[in-house]
């Protein structure tokens, strides 16, 4: 893989809250000139993105819900509209964890189904990924972590969404594993899979596509491009 096919891969995120305008821009520069999939902000700064990048290919992405996902999904959904029509074609919701945590499958399609009718109201083409935090869901009894990430595939994929993505890199828990890809990519059926949270280098972004992630969030995308084989 070369450094031009993996930056394609990449949603390119800038999510820390002290982050400036003047930071936010430097990303959105990046992204550009890597010909990144997406530039990753919070919807304070989707307009401003947007615009900045309207005569580029790199697609706009929000995050909602972040980092906790415990606003309500009426909420959640208006946070997402206005984030859409901010110029946003891609948004990334934070689930509510404890539906995924003790397998509410009902729970979970509820709040997610929400959130999707809104967005795809407001455009229907739209992307929505939503963030499980696959490091929680994964316990010590590989059997029940199996069960939690399938019923979590389940809801993503049932509430119509796109991908299921795997940390917001903001838990206690941890990020990205690739044992994590592995288990979504088993149960995604013909959801795609975006990888984040601790991929500070090449080889862990290799691993993580090649056991089956679609997209990666990274913050650290120049570093990681540059160490290219």
């Amino acid at each position: 893989m070369t450094a031009d096919e993996l930056a394609r891969k990449v949603d390119h995120s800038l999510l820390h809250p002290q982050a400036s305008e003047a930071d936010i821009t430097r990303l959105a520069d990046q992204a550009r000139e890597c010909h990144c999939a997406a530039v990753c902000v919070a919807p304070v700064w989707v307009r401003h993105v947007s615009r900045y990048l309207a005569d580029s290919d790199v697609r706009i992405c929000a995050v909602v819900g972040f980092p906790h996902g415990t606003s309500k999904p009426t909420m959640k959904a208006i946070e997402a509209i206005n984030a859409i029509k901010d110029g946003a074609d891609e948004v990334d919701v934070v689930a509510f964890l404890p539906y995924m945590v003790e397998r509410d499958l009902v729970g979970a399609k509820h709040e997610l189904s929400e959130i999707t009718r809104s967005a795809r109201a407001t455009r229907r083409d739209v992307v929505i990924k939503v963030i499980v935090e696959t490091a929680l869901l994964m316990g010590a009894d590989p059997e029940q972590s199996e069960q939690r990430l399938a019923i979590a595939c389940q809801a993503v994929r049932e509430s119509g969404c796109d991908f299921i993505k795997t940390s917001t890199g903001f838990h206690p828990a941890g990020g990205a594993s690739v044992e994590a890809i592995r288990l979504l990519r088993k149960y995604a059926g013909e959801l795609m899979v975006k990888a984040s949270g601790g991929i500070r280098d090449w080889p862990t972004a290799v691993a993580m596509l090649d056991a089956g992630a679609d997209r990666l969030g990274l913050s650290a995308t120049v570093e990681i491009l540059q160490q290219a084989p």
